[in-house]
């Protein structure tokens, strides 16, 4: 059909919503929860805002769609369409069916409670996608079929920190979902963000997003019987036909190869299952390389294209903390940094169980099998990548990365800045001055180091009290008993906790930083010698080194979407000032360099900063960049975080 002359580039988008076609949907409009029964999606109707107006847009993005920012932002219902307030011509509103294991629970329906499919529009000029087309959601819209006992909005806290991090996650060249635009609204809701009991209103706000697909583990599980420990079963159980409805659609979609390479069903089906395996165990590699932890890893929240999604309560690490958990929420602790491969295996076993008969079991459990050497192999290529061990694969390079991480955790190092100074360290072949000095470096990365008091607090033990006493009166009581449970991993790494608080309380400032220096000398001793072997040999060792450094500060990024500067950009932006969320995305497109002078505003409110004498206002149109009153405290985007960053609880 041709575009009608005096339509908007918003108005021309492509629609081929092949989902609907080809999958089963809900014949159903009757409003409220409900359990849908023998579909794959849901018609809705989204709920429009309030005079709904644009935060930030992301060029890049939207430049998948074929739209620039310009477009969108000229639109004048350019925030009614990307927030489902105004239906674009050619979408088809809907809601996506799936279930899940929930914290290692089945947790049985689930679904879009709400996000709402507009449609599938057709790729710009730049083709990145596997089919030719682009999902796009709008998070926030309103009520769906899976709302539970929620009202199906979004806020602009999570809102922003969904947008940002979906940004943030390209740059980083991590697959993920993207996120075009955010807008928000004059209509509030009530949030407790810390549950609390002390509710407040907030803006409901709504993010566009885009990907391939929104496909995940848990849309397979739709299909699973009733659950032996939970008894709940997946709404459309037994109707094995759509199951694979369901899988022969993502196949030719979205792995055209393997439907090609394969004309046995059997073979086609572990096919998938395999390159299912490879991309999460890829993903998740990509992810422990860049102290990222999504915090809510449950079977609905992956991508049956390895990509991430569903950004909730991430966090990425600021002090290496293997046990580092990104949720609050997450009291039992089953979502720490350390745990995610095994969690992701474990998730991929729900998977394979979810597709019952189209997959053999001895084949899924073969396929299993090669995860973690797979995630480990990825793993020791991103770690040698950052470390610029490039040329050479050496036995010991996974010791010393292991001991890498001991120094850094030992010593309450900043994650990122520290693998950013890194590449400071020269080659012994090439010789030292400045910077490169060994002990320069060192006195570099003892300032990213936690203090004395910072350590104390990390090591204290997260076991229950009762517990922890319990298990200590062991072993005066019953040694045997105590050395049995002691063996155990979480009670191991308490008692190891335990001993190192004893530690540092037997010691003060001085010493720790005179040991903490020790440490990192031993281990940058070792890592030098390990740079000598990739330039030796070499006819121009320093044009081996300067080859090295320009990796590694393209692999280690400067700046990272870390909790305190999105709540920065969140508290500016509650306050009517979207200047920073708009600055802080530039930065975040961009985090292997960062020009020095550009600095992030402190919210006046924080601890340690200055009041300011007015805020700086600006609009999603104003392309000058504000930076706050002369009075405003400005930090770097690469510093570690201050003080009353502690503070900040992400549920």
């Amino acid at each position: 059909m041709m575009a009608q002359a005096g339509q908007t580039p918003l108005q021309r988008l492509r629609f081929n919503n092949v989902a609907l076609r080809r999958l089963p949907v809900d014949a159903s409009v009757e409003r409220g929860s409900r359990t849908v029964r023998g579909a794959c999606f849901s018609r809705v109707e989204p709920q429009p805002l309030l005079r709904p107006r644009f935060v930030a847009v992301s060029p890049r993005a939207l430049a998948l769609l074929g739209l620039s920012a310009e477009d969108v932002l000229t639109d004048p219902h350019g925030p009614e369409y990307l927030s489902g307030s105004a239906l674009l011509p050619g979408s088809e509103p809907a809601a996506h069916c799936y279930c899940g294991h929930q914290f290692g629970l089945f947790a049985g329906q689930l679904g879009d409670g709400a996000v709402c499919y507009l449609g599938e529009v057709a790729a710009g000029a730049d083709r990145t996608d596997p089919c030719g087309r682009w999902e796009i959601q709008v998070k926030g819209a309103g009520l769906t079929p899976y709302s539970r006992q929620s009202d199906g909005r979004k806020v602009l806290r999570s809102s922003i920190r969904e947008f940002l991090c979906s940004e943030a996650m390209f740059a980083l060249d991590i697959p993920t979902t993207r996120a075009g635009s955010l807008v928000t609204s004059d209509l509030y809701v009530q949030r407790d963000a810390f549950y609390s009991g002390n509710p407040r209103p907030e803006r409901c706000s709504v993010v566009l997003r885009i990907a391939p697909t929104f496909i995940r583990f848990g849309s397979f599980e739709i299909f699973n019987p009733a659950d032996d420990f939970t008894g709940r079963q997946g709404p459309s159980a037994g109707l094995h036909d759509i199951r694979a409805q369901l899988l022969d659609y993502v196949i030719e979609t979205f792995y055209p190869e393997i439907k090609t390479e394969h004309t046995d069903r059997k073979a086609r089906n572990a096919a998938f299952f395999r390159e299912v395996t490879v991309r999460t165990a890829r993903l998740v590699a990509l992810w422990q390389s860049v102290g990222f932890c999504h915090g809510v890893l449950n079977t609905d929240n992956m991508s049956i294209l390895g990509l991430t999604i569903d950004y909730g309560p991430f966090g990425f690490m600021d002090r290496y903390d293997p046990e580092f958990v990104s949720n609050a929420s997450d009291k039992k602790r089953r979502y720490t940094f350390e745990a995610q491969p095994y969690v992701c295996h474990w998730n991929l076993a729900r998977l394979a169980e979810a597709l019952g008969s189209e997959l053999q079991a001895s084949t899924a459990g073969s396929i299993l099998d090669e995860f973690m050497p797979l995630y480990r192999n990825f793993y020791l290529g991103n770690m040698r990548r950052k470390l610029g061990l490039l040329r050479r694969e050496e036995p010991e390079d996974e010791e010393l990365v292991e001991d890498l991480l001991k120094v850094m955790h030992n010593t309450g190092a900043d994650f990122t800045n520290t693998f950013r100074l890194l590449s400071s360290v020269c080659c012994p072949l090439v010789g030292e001055s400045g910077q490169g000095d060994v002990g320069t470096v060192v006195d570099l990365i003892l300032e990213q180091c936690a203090s004395l008091e910072e350590l104390k607090v990390a090591n204290h033990p997260t076991m229950e009290p009762r517990e922890l006493e319990m298990i200590l009166s062991m072993a005066e009581t019953s040694p045997g008993l105590f050395n049995m449970t002691a063996n155990r991993p979480e009670v191991a790494k308490q008692l190891e906790k335990i001993g190192r608080l004893k530690e540092l309380l037997e010691t003060n400032q001085d010493d720790l930083k005179v040991k903490q220096r020790d440490d990192w000398l031993m281990w940058m001793n070792r890592y030098r010698k390990r740079l000598t072997q990739e330039c030796d040999g070499m006819s121009d060792p320093a044009g081996v080194d300067k080859e090295r450094v320009s990796i590694m500060d393209s692999t280690n990024p400067a700046v990272v979407l870390r909790n305190y500067i999105a709540q920065n950009a969140i508290e500016w932006a509650e306050n009517g000032d979207f200047s920073e969320v708009q600055r802080l995305l530039k930065v975040l497109e961009n985090p292997y360099s960062v020009p020095p002078d550009l600095k992030q505003p402190i919210w006046p409110g924080k601890k340690g900063s200055c009041e300011t004498k007015g805020s700086t206002r600006q609009s999603v149109m104003d392309s000058g960049e504000k930076k706050g009153t002369a009075d405003t405290v400005c930090l770097p985007y690469n510093t570690k975080p201050p003080e009353w960053a502690r503070e900040i609880c992400v549920t």
